[in-house]
């Protein structure tokens, strides 16, 4: 499949315009109690476009070290990501709290971390970290010495020692 052709997937799905929450887990073959969450969750959707989804993480993900990229989880078998999604800005808090529920009680069952697109700008450095894991220290150092002034400081920012 082409390059593009996978990016545009969910268009269709998912225009521009809508209201989204996103969070995600890394995690590995779902246990009974974990798929008893997924079945939980996934029977109080609060709207029709809210939805999680798994992608597998394998082939060429998995055939260089931990340490050759910033991604860390080359060991995981799946990249979950908990999508509470409407059109309706007054369902905001509704969907925002669904994913944040849904991803709290998927929690014990995860790696630690997470695919870095499915995060929030507001979980915090903490979580960043736990995304990069072991990596997250030599991205720090790259940080300092290209961006030391933390120009390029949006979404899930690495900061710079210096700032």
């Amino acid at each position: 499949m082409p390059y593009t052709a996978m990016q545009s997937l969910f268009d269709a799905l998912v225009p521009p315009g809508l209201q989204s929450y996103w969070k995600g887990h890394f995690v590995n073959r779902p246990t009974k109690e974990a798929i008893n969450r997924h079945l939980q969750f996934g029977s109080q959707v609060p709207t029709l476009l809210s939805m999680m989804h798994l992608y597998p993480i394998d082939g060429a993900a998995a055939r260089v070290g931990r340490q050759q990229t910033a991604f860390s989880y080359r060991e995981a078998q799946y990249s979950m990501a908990i999508c509470g999604i409407d059109p309706d800005p007054a369902n905001a808090e509704l969907i925002t709290k669904w994913t944040r529920d849904y991803w709290t009680g998927l929690e014990p069952y995860s790696l630690g971390g997470a695919y870095v697109n499915f995060l929030m700008g507001d979980e915090g450095v903490g979580r960043v970290q736990a995304t990069y894991r072991d990596n997250y220290e030599r991205l720090v150092e790259i940080k300092t010495k290209y961006d030391p002034d933390n120009f390029l400081a949006c979404n899930q920012n690495i900061q710079p020692r210096s700032f």
